[in-house]
């Protein structure tokens, strides 16, 4: 589904990402682990085109997107949830799931059934502001719109940072969910090794924006998955 090689990316002379090379297949969560700062973020960002790669190639169900502007990659079904959610705090919980709406077709703008089932705390505030809801509502809300653009491709940036551990569950559960249905590929970027873990069907750690260990979970080797992540 998704396949990107040997992108390069740039902020000014600062390079943050090396020749990254990697790949997401429906059924199966891509967890993309590593500390702060080493390019994590950016290169989901590159992905739906907040920032433009320099080098290399990023192609999606057989199409080469690497030029394609952030609503086209939106519209051909790749949906992100950005690191500190980023809700319209003014909007109600309702309008800002419709916000999901923007890149479906007319006939399709109807918030899933999945999203109230996934997360049923939403349904019950959805006439209250987005900024009134605690730090993890505004996080199942933020997963919520993303589903309602109906994604092929989900993109989350730390769903977990800051988050209580009970709603840490809920999430870990929608993305098991999700994974199940096995028409959507996931990349998870995250810093909870046991979160990644648990649901990661190929693990990634990056450092200095390289990838400098990558395995699927049947080979994992967990002392080299663990000196990658202290490097």
């Amino acid at each position: 589904m998704l396949e990107v090689s040997k992108i390069d990316l740039y902020y000014g002379a600062a390079q943050a990402l090396r020749g990254i090379s990697l790949k997401a297949e429906p059924g199966k969560v891509t967890c993309v682990l590593g500390r702060n700062g080493v390019g994590k973020s950016s290169l989901l960002r590159a992905l739906v085109g907040q920032r433009p790669v320099k080098n290399g190639s990023i192609m999606f169900e057989g199409k080469d997107i690497t030029k394609l502007p952030t609503v086209e990659r939106a519209r051909s079904g790749i949906a992100y949830v950005p690191q500190g959610r980023e809700i319209f705090p003014l909007l109600t919980v309702q309008e800002n799931l419709e916000t999901g709406f923007a890149p479906l077709a007319r006939a399709d703008r109807k918030v899933p059934d999945d999203v109230f089932t996934l997360f049923p705390v939403l349904k019950s505030m959805l006439g209250r502001r987005g900024g009134d809801l605690s730090g993890g509502q505004q996080q199942q809300l933020a997963i919520g719109r993303a589903l309602t653009m109906r994604p092929r491709l989900l993109l989350l940036d730390e769903p977990t940072e800051g988050i209580q551990p009970s709603i840490i569950k809920d999430i870990g559960r929608a993305i098991s969910y999700l994974r199940s249905l096995g028409d959507m590929a996931i990349i998870l970027v995250e810093q909870y090794l046991d979160f990644a873990q648990e649901l990661g069907d190929h693990l990634v750690v990056m450092d200095r924006g390289s990838i400098v260990y990558e395995s699927d979970k049947a080979g994992l080797d967990e002392g080299a998955l663990h000196r990658a992540m202290a490097i």
